[in-house]
């Protein structure tokens, strides 16, 4: 199936060809280029051979692949889903890509850019390690920070990638813990491929909530209210059925965390410009903690 596939790709690009170039190009005889030739002739795709001079094996010009079997929109779709895992997987499906462009005739939609990477490029050798060891299904090792700064060592089973509130994470089966657990990816440190390779396992009844790595802290939902020249981070972090506006052009969120530092750190990084409204005790340690920072500088 590949090599009618590329066949009908190699006439597109060059036009004409002779038995012999495809024989030689796919290491088989003539004879089999023949009966591929065949095969497509038979599956509607209108190819033809000329003698003479300048004969050879053509297809007729004004063919449009996609019309024998998909539409323009369905076309368009296998594109951009083609365009978005060569932005996912950088250089891998770019030659894909291209024959079916060249086969549809149609240029690459380019619809979307991604880049998984800092500027030191040291996430995107993170992220097609990952990748890797779950499509190939191999163990990798990594050192892990938790949320209190302590770190281990985890050999783990990887199963998906996962972007959630624009954080990414890695779902993985953690041979220690003998649970699939959630990996922060900024906490995982010194990552390895390992040689030995894993059976995926059967998780449907795995409750996603209880996978979060080190997650023990209580959820709590607060309001907070926030000023107006604050406007670009609250429709950053939050949903728009989280926020009420004010008539003096404020705001009131209201959100569900679980309570933890990243919150703390949220609530007081907007400075000023913030006030929590309940619950209670969350304004009081948002205060205590102010006092202290007030404390380090005394």
């Amino acid at each position: 199936m590949n090599r009618l596939f590329e066949i009908v790709y190699i006439l597109l690009k060059k036009g004409n060809v002779t038995a012999n170039y495809l024989a030689e190009h796919f290491e088989v005889s003539v004879r089999t280029i023949y009966r591929d030739i065949e095969t497509l002739s038979m599956a509607g795709i209108p190819i033809y051979a000329t003698r003479g001079k300048n004969g050879g094996i053509s297809i007729m010009d004004n063919f449009v692949f996609e019309k024998s079997i998909v539409s323009s929109e369905e076309q368009m779709q296998i594109l951009a889903a083609l365009q978005s895992i060569q932005e996912a997987d950088k250089g891998n499906s770019y030659s894909a890509l291209s024959k079916l462009c060249g086969i549809f005739k149609i240029e690459n939609p380019n619809w979307v850019s991604i880049d998984f990477s800092d500027w030191s490029d040291q996430k995107q050798e993170l992220f097609s390690t990952i990748k890797n060891a779950i499509l190939t299904k191999h163990v990798i090792r990594f050192d892990y920070y938790n949320s209190y700064g302590q770190f281990t060592s985890r050999d783990v089973e990887p199963i998906q990638l996962w972007l959630k509130s624009n954080t990414w994470f890695l779902k993985a089966y953690c041979k220690e813990k003998k649970a699939v657990r959630i990996f922060k990816l900024t906490r995982i440190k010194r990552i390895k491929f390992l040689e030995e390779t894993f059976e995926l396992k059967d998780l449907q009844n795995e409750d996603e909530v209880s996978f979060l790595e080190n997650k023990t802290e209580k959820m709590i939902s607060f309001s907070m209210w926030v000023d107006r020249c604050m406007a670009y981070r609250v429709f950053d972090s939050f949903d728009e059925n989280q926020i009420e506006r004010n008539e003096d052009g404020s705001f009131i969120v209201s959100e569900c965390f679980h309570l933890d530092e990243w919150v703390y750190g949220t609530i007081l990084s907007y400075g000023n410009y913030a006030k929590i409204i309940s619950p209670d005790y969350l304004k009081e340690e948002i205060v205590n903690r102010l006092k202290k920072t007030l404390d380090n500088y005394k």
